[in-house]
């Protein structure tokens, strides 16, 4: 235990170490190389670390790699289970005063000024003498307790909780103490993101096969740098294709010990029952950027509905399933859904996976209501006969049938099969109102066909509030089929507020708040940051998050006065001392409150400009200035969102140069005509 915590000691004092909390790129003759805070090839570096790690494993103790590969990730099931190791800190705070005879309030007092509890763990440890020298902690017994912690639930079971980790701490050597704490309070730090521990197995297991009939050390020594890029990228395809088809590695990791790579495509399929992330749509702005992407292909236009992305899974037995866009198991929430869904089968249907929108639905009016109205249903253990917000499911897309994965088929095929397994009921399961393009390429009808669906779907917004947000343009047949995981440019979504603007909304992460005098110390005008690189569960020294806009409590920004104190008490918890290392902020910005990364709000405005003092994208549009929001104005909180789904710094650059005033400055540059609106 004490190796593999070291093995991730070197790499997070290279982080710590590199934080970057004076980086300045607003500098003046700044140096692209000797002033920035990382260095070149260092995320690859961690990949060849871990990656021969797990070598090690493989080799030496092959069935410590499925708790190896949870521990790295701080996990201790799969994602869709719900199963979080976040512990409060007054019980760390508690038992680690217990396992070291230090006072409660010291260590508090000094957690607050390193503003690393783990830290003070680690030097608390290291100057306790003990009578005894405990057993050393093994991978398997840590992964246990941690697993049980995980599991424990209500106030009566705090005394064991405590007793627990006190337990593990007394036996921690090193820095065990350091990453047992982050680890527990659901903030390991050590700089891996997902895809990084999936390509450093697949470098593992390309130069020690798992189930090689003799122990091969290198399987691939000699051989020329562009052959073993070739066999690490065919790998990793291979690794990751399987995860997001089949995201547990309960599943994953015994076959490729036992059959290797190869086998892992036949036997971890997609699965009812095991939510796979979701395709999404690529933004646009206008029809004519549709028509760019689409003109030799015949497509299909969509309503967007304004709901909660909603994965129904049937299992062989008919049991059922309801996922959310994050895979978090939202079956409790929908029982009105899972009661009507035998209805909604067909005879023949055995097994399925259906992709569609749960939508707020007036059953008096028989129309859809707006998002807010869904927003207020119990998240969890909802009962049938108190539901007040009843829903309408709308599908969209079929991705699985009677045991058989339909993502690899085109769109027509699988929507095809959705309209012939199911049976619509207004109200509850109707399919997605959709218009197909001419075929086989677009011509002027075909224009004036999508003019008027779009012309038709603003109008019923415009009637019916909420009734949906745009459309949906996706392909029929080629490149058409089902891109898991991925933010797909065969998708593209097209909402009516943003045909003029910059073409979506952005989601952003608020982390900090500045005290308004002429409202009352609790109101807050509320900073958002755009995250960068942040593609993890949990916040990585190495990612950024970078000041984007300022928004205040006032009716033009998106909020009124009933606002303050919902959004001042929903935030007031996450206060934090002092900044974290990897916010990026102007001195002339700094709030009065900084907040921890907690929430995510969506936000739209009218245009982005180049900023002199934000920092979002800088360097992507501008040699050292960022891009800023103008007019911003808030959306609604966005309860699905994590911090790490946050609008990220490519997408910042790329909604800034889709803008109109922007690619007219290019002369060169030739544009469709948009003369249907």
């Amino acid at each position: 235990m004490a190796n593999f915590f070291s093995k991730k000691s070197k790499s997070d004092d290279v982080a710590e170490q590199n934080s970057g909390a004076d980086y300045d790129p607003s500098k003046a003759r700044y140096h692209p190389v000797e002033d920035a805070f990382w260095k070149k090839g260092v995320e690859l570096k961690i990949v060849e670390m871990l990656s021969n790690f797990f070598r090690s494993v493989i080799i030496l103790s092959p069935n410590d790699l499925l708790q190896c590969i949870y521990l790295c990730l701080n996990k201790t099931a799969p994602a869709y289970e719900g199963v979080e190791l976040g512990i409060g800190d007054a019980i760390l705070i508690k038992a680690l005063a217990e396992a070291t005879g230090r006072n409660s309030s010291q260590i508090k007092a000094e957690a607050q000024k390193k503003g690393d509890l783990g830290q003070v763990a680690e030097e608390s440890r290291s100057t306790q003498k003990t009578f005894y020298t405990p057993p050393p902690l093994t991978i398997k017994a840590v992964f246990k307790k941690l697993k049980a912690l995980a599991m424990m639930s209500g106030n009566a079971t705090q005394a064991n909780k405590v007793n627990n980790i006190k337990g593990m701490l007394i036996a921690c050597k090193h820095c065990e103490a350091r990453y047992l704490i982050r680890s527990l309070g659901g903030k390991l730090r050590i700089g891996l993101a997902e895809q990084s521990v999936l390509q450093a197995l697949a470098q593992a297991v390309v130069h020690t096969p798992p189930n090689s009939e003799e122990m091969v050390i290198d399987a691939v020594k000699g051989m020329s740098p562009e052959k073993l890029k070739v066999k690490y990228n065919e790998a990793a395809l291979i690794v990751k294709t399987v995860f997001c088809e089949c995201p547990n590695y309960d599943k994953i990791i015994p076959v490729l010990l036992e059959k290797g790579l190869e086998a892992l495509p036949e036997n971890c399929k997609l699965t009812p029952g095991i939510p796979l992330k979701p395709m999404l749509a690529h933004p646009t702005k206008g029809v004519s950027e549709v028509f760019k992407r689409f003109e030799d292909n015949q497509f299909t236009c969509e309503y967007k509905y304004d709901g909660e992305r909603a994965q129904i899974h049937v299992l062989e037995g008919g049991e059922i399933h309801v996922y959310s866009r994050n895979q978090e198991n939202n079956t409790s929430k929908y029982p009105d859904i899972i009661s009507r869904m035998p209805a909604i089968l067909k005879e023949e249907i055995t097994s399925c996976i259906i992709d569609s929108e749960a939508v707020a639905w007036d059953t008096e009016k028989q129309q859809i209501l707006p998002f807010q109205v869904l927003s207020t249903r119990k998240r969890k253990d909802a009962n049938e006969s108190e539901i007040k917000v009843q829903v309408c499911v709308y599908a969209f897309d079929l991705l699985y049938l009677n045991g058989k994965s339909l993502v690899k088929e085109t769109f027509r095929k699988r929507r095809d099969l959705l309209h012939s397994s199911f049976v619509e009921t207004p109200g509850q399961f109707v399919f997605a109102t959709s218009s197909d393009s001419p075929t086989p390429t677009p011509s002027r009808s075909s224009l004036t066909s999508l003019s008027k669906f779009s012309t038709f779907t603003v109008l019923v917004l415009n009637t019916h509030s909420g009734n949906c947000e745009g459309l949906m343009v996706k392909t029929l047949d080629e490149d058409a089929t089902y891109e898991i995981a991925k933010r797909s440019h065969n998708w593209l979504k097209l909402k009516k507020d943003y045909l003029e603007g910059v073409g979506d909304t952005l989601d952003l992460v608020v982390i900090g708040g500045i005290t308004g005098q002429e409202r009352g110390p609790a109101s807050m005008a509320a900073f958002f940051w755009r995250v960068t690189t942040l593609r993890t569960r949990s916040i990585r020294p190495s990612a950024r998050l970078s000041s984007l806009t300022k928004l205040s409590f006032i009716d033009w920004h998106g909020f009124k006065d009933e606002d303050l104190d919902s959004h001042f008490t929903s935030l007031k918890d996450s206060v934090i001392d002092k900044a974290k290392p990897y916010y990026r902020c102007n001195s002339s910005l700094a709030p009065d409150h900084w907040f921890d990364v907690t929430q995510v709000w969506e936000v739209k405005c009218a245009d982005m400009s180049i900023s002199p003092v934000h920092s979002a994208a800088a360097g992507l549009v501008d040699c050292e200035k960022g891009v800023s929001l103008r007019f911003p104005r808030f959306m609604r909180v966005r309860e699905e969102q994590t911090p790490e789904q946050a609008t990220s710094s490519a997408q910042i650059a790329e909604m800034y140069r889709n803008q109109d005033q922007i690619q007219n400055q290019d002369k060169s540059s030739k544009t469709m005509e948009e003369d249907f609106y």
